[in-house]
């Protein structure tokens, strides 16, 4: 595995895909039509969490054709390993007033669920109209925390996962699929 090598093709690192990319496009065009069907002749303020989230969101929006605005959040909930943080930061906030708006948060993955509980109970507390939420990939995992999503991509086993905005230390964000990355490179001491 060589990273600064040009051959180098991140799909190398991948044991198994998990999700193809066109299950990936197939599944968009249902979740737009889901939530097109939900929010319709509402505003809708959708909220990505990034950076995970960000080429769903790209994706999906795309699907819809609803009033909607547009912000972001970003929560650091993993450090550079697969262990994750006991509770999650905010790292940048929205700039939104949520008050009186319908709230679609999207996220790339639910496994323990503290990520969306923390981030859900911080924007119910601005008094939005609705809120519901978005996942790209539901995992079947022990939650910390007792909490669903509203709108689904896939369920997935629990294994890591990375790929189509998922990444491990940053990397293979990039991938057109999610695939479960090989187990020896899961902590390899010279990413560190």
């Amino acid at each position: 595995m060589q990273h600064d090598d040009p051959a180098y093709n991140p799909l190398e690192d991948i044991d198994q895909i998990i999700v193809d990319e066109a299950s990936i496009q197939a599944r968009l065009i249902e979740l737009g039509k889901e939530i097109n069907e939900a929010y319709e002749e509402r505003d809708v303020a959708v909220i990505a969490i990034i950076n995970g989230a960000i080429i769903f969101v790209a994706d999906l929006i795309r699907q819809l054709n609803i009033s909607m605005k547009l912000d972001c959040i970003r929560i650091a909930n993993y450090r550079d390993d697969d262990k994750s943080m006991q509770k999650p930061e905010i790292i940048d906030k929205i700039r939104l007033d949520l008050k009186g708006l319908d709230v679609l948060i999207i996220d790339d993955i639910l496994d323990s669920g503290r990520t969306l509980s923390h981030v859900t109970e911080i924007f119910k507390a601005m008094q939005p109209a609705s809120l519901k939420t978005c996942v790209l990939l539901d995992k079947k995992t022990t939650r910390s925390v007792d909490f669903e999503a509203d709108f689904v991509g896939f369920h997935i086993p629990d294994k890591f996962v990375v790929g189509y905005g998922l990444d491990f230390a940053e990397r293979y964000r990039q991938l057109p699929c999610i695939g479960v990355l090989r187990p020896e490179l899961q902590n390899p001491p010279e990413w560190s």
